[in-house]
Formats: structure tokens, sequence, C-alpha cells
């Protein structure tokens, strides 16, 4: 599958801004994924971000707009989500969803 381009120059330009951060992309799930000191962050999906998140905020993030649960194999994957365009065109909810993947990249994965 095609990824948006345009959206992945968001991504992109987004955590550039992030001082103290490695970023590397690789294509990955049918997209382009976005690694954060070599864990998967965020990944652009055709129009949708796929994000990963704290499955603790399950039910939070769940109400937010342009959430879509990601099923894999028949079963929700938990601590995974797409997010449809109307769920992020606004910069504000833009950055909530990066920072909440951003978030979970660090408190999971932060060295010791």
């Amino acid at each position: 599958m095609a990824y948006n381009i345009e959206l992945a120059q968001w991504v992109r330009a987004y955590l550039g801004n992030i001082p103290g951060i490695a970023v590397e992309e690789k294509k990955m799930f049918g997209g382009l994924a976005f690694l954060v000191n070599d864990k998967m962050c965020i990944n652009v999906s055709g129009d949708s971000l796929m994000c990963r998140f704290d499955p603790e905020q399950a039910k939070t993030v769940s109400q937010r707009r342009g959430y879509q649960p990601m099923i894999m194999k028949g079963k929700n994957l938990s601590g995974y989500c797409y997010v449809g365009p109307e769920g992020f065109s606004d910069p504000d909810d833009f950055s909530y969803w990066l920072e909440l993947c951003l978030a979970f990249n660090y408190l999971k994965f932060r060295p010791l």
C-alpha cells in the first residue's frame, strides 16, 4: 500500500524538531514507519496514522475523533490504532497523536 507522502513529511518535520532523539525511517506494515531510538513509534499508512501507545490509555484514546482499532487476524491489537485524517487535520490533534506515541516510546523503552 502506498502512503501519503505529505503526511510522512509532517511526521518527519515534527520529529525532526525534538532534540535528543534518533529517528529512522523504514518501510513497514505497508507504509512508512518512524522509529525513535530504534523502536517503532508511529507509521504513515495510506492517508492514516498508525499509532503505538500505552495500552492502559486505550479507553481514552478510543474516544478521539478519527480513532480506528487495529485488527490483526480478527483480534484487536492492544496499544495500536489507526487514525483517519479527520482525527489529525487540526494541528493540536496532530500533536496529540505524535506526543501520545512519543510518550509511550520514551516511557516503555528508555534506557535505564
